[in-house]
């Protein structure tokens, strides 16, 4: 209360935003962002990147107005947009508002720092590799969560965890890494510069998990966004979650599928279903392959579980295309906004992961 009053008497003229469901308010003068009042404050305002591109403090704005230091378009949906949402992060108030944080509904883990070392280092495809990193002790993790990854003389990079957690935390955490070409820290990992390199870690981070209840849900991933969903997957079925499941994959060609047998192993253990199907974008059209063919949003409507849209959940990992597409997609078909939970996965060249 006295940093309030102290910013409400000080030469800015702070404006105050309230914050539900956590029902506090904090000043904001004008060269903060609402992030940064509310950090300020205490308050535990999901977030990460701080730049406008992970979509951590995704917020609902329910009164008053921002304005965008970058456009929140960038990467909110325009269906997000619609329904009011903002990036505190980038969110700089006109006046007094009043905003809503999802409420994660699960006990995160706060994030921590780690010494680890690159111990193992599998090519999958020929741009994608399970690397595994060997940490100085256990880390607890949510399955679906990421962690930060710095190399000495290198920026952070973000990962999501491709195991499941387990009980006491983990030891050995291994990651899917996507080679981005002219990436100053994929071009080493995938030249073997990075064998047995000494790493950093620090996490978890983000609020992407399986929410409970019982509805069907909806699975979407494309390329290394497989990794999170591939730790949801092991660990609702080593905890018996009982969900009727479908998991599409999307991929360039059959050379480019992963993890299929492993996938396929959960489906088989999964009640009382789990349907998985991939979808190939770029296979010629001369080859074997027997499976669905095109852009794996095209197929979501075709696939839904037999339920009303308005009691299915989505969780979708991939690039920002795929995801706004998949959002439009799945609201057009009835599935609730709040109901779809994603993780965009870009890389060095738009500054986030």
């Amino acid at each position: 209360m006295a940093s309030l009053l102290k910013k409400l008497f000080g030469r800015s003229e702070p404006r105050i935003a309230t914050i539900k469901p956590f029902d506090v308010q904090v000043a904001v003068d004008g060269s903060q962002t609402l992030l940064e009042a509310a950090l300020a404050e205490g308050v535990p305002f999901p977030h990460n990147c701080t730049v406008g591109t992970c979509g951590s403090c995704k917020c609902r704005l329910i009164e008053g107005k921002v304005s965008a230091i970058t456009d929140f378009g960038y990467t909110l949906s325009k269906q997000e947009l619609d329904a009011g949402y903002i990036l505190a992060c980038q969110a700089q108030l006109k006046g007094p508002i009043t905003v809503e944080v999802e409420s994660p509904g699960a006990d995160l883990p706060a994030p921590e720092q780690f010494q680890g070392k690159i111990v193992k280092s599998i090519d999958l495809t020929h741009d994608i590799k399970a690397v595994t990193v060997s940490l100085d002790r256990q880390i607890d993790f949510v399955a679906g969560q990421y962690a930060d990854i710095t190399v000495p003389g290198l920026p952070a990079r973000s990962y999501s965890f491709a195991t499941a957690p387990e009980r006491g935390g983990r030891r050995e955490v291994t990651f899917f890494i996507r080679k981005v070409p002219g990436g100053q820290f994929t071009e080493k990992l995938f030249a073997g510069a990075l064998d047995n390199a000494e790493v950093g870690l620090n996490g978890p981070h983000g609020t992407f998990f399986l929410r409970g209840g019982e509805a069907p849900i909806v699975c979407i991933a494309g390329g290394s966004g497989l990794a999170p969903l591939l730790s949801i997957l092991q660990h609702a079925r080593k905890n018996r979650v009982r969900r009727e499941c479908v998991m599409l994959f999307g991929a360039r060609t059959q050379a480019d599928l992963y993890q299929v047998t492993e996938i396929r192993e959960i489906a088989r253990d999964w009640l009382p279903s789990l349907r998985f199907v991939p979808v190939l974008s770029h296979e010629p059209a001369d080859s074997d392959w027997q499976g669905l063919r095109g852009l794996v949003t095209e197929h979501i409507a075709a696939m839904l579980p037999k339920a009303s849209p308005a009691d299915i959940q989505g969780y979708m990992c991939g690039p920002p295309p795929m995801i706004d597409a998949a959002i439009t997609v799945m609201t057009d078909l009835g599935i609730p906004l709040q109901s779809i939970h994603y993780d965009k996965f870009t890389d060095a060249s738009t500054t986030a992961r």
